[in-house]
């Protein structure tokens, strides 16, 4: 978990005994939203790639497939942003 998530809280306005640090507890609920997120967009990759499979039209296809893999792009991203591992 990186400072980012501590500075969203901060300014969420919860308090926190430690100035660096939130309890194991608010970690986990931190990390929870964030794997939620992920596994939105991890769901939404799964669906334009069988739209991908579906597709008889080319270029339809090809778009399908760019957005599903820029969705598992964005799961890299917002994991390394918010300091979450797998």
């Amino acid at each position: 978990m990186n400072q980012r998530i501590l500075e969203l809280a901060k300014q969420a306005g919860l308090k926190f005994p430690s100035e660096t640090a939130m309890s194991p507890v608010e970690l986990e609920f931190a990390q929870l939203i964030v794997r939620e997120c992920t596994a939105a967009l991890f769901d939404e990759s799964e669906r334009l790639s069988g739209l991908y499979s579906d597709e008889d039209n080319w270029d339809s296809a090809e778009e399908y497939e760019i957005r599903s893999n820029q969705c598992i792009d964005d799961i890299a991203l917002i994991e390394k942003h918010f300091g979450v591992e797998e």
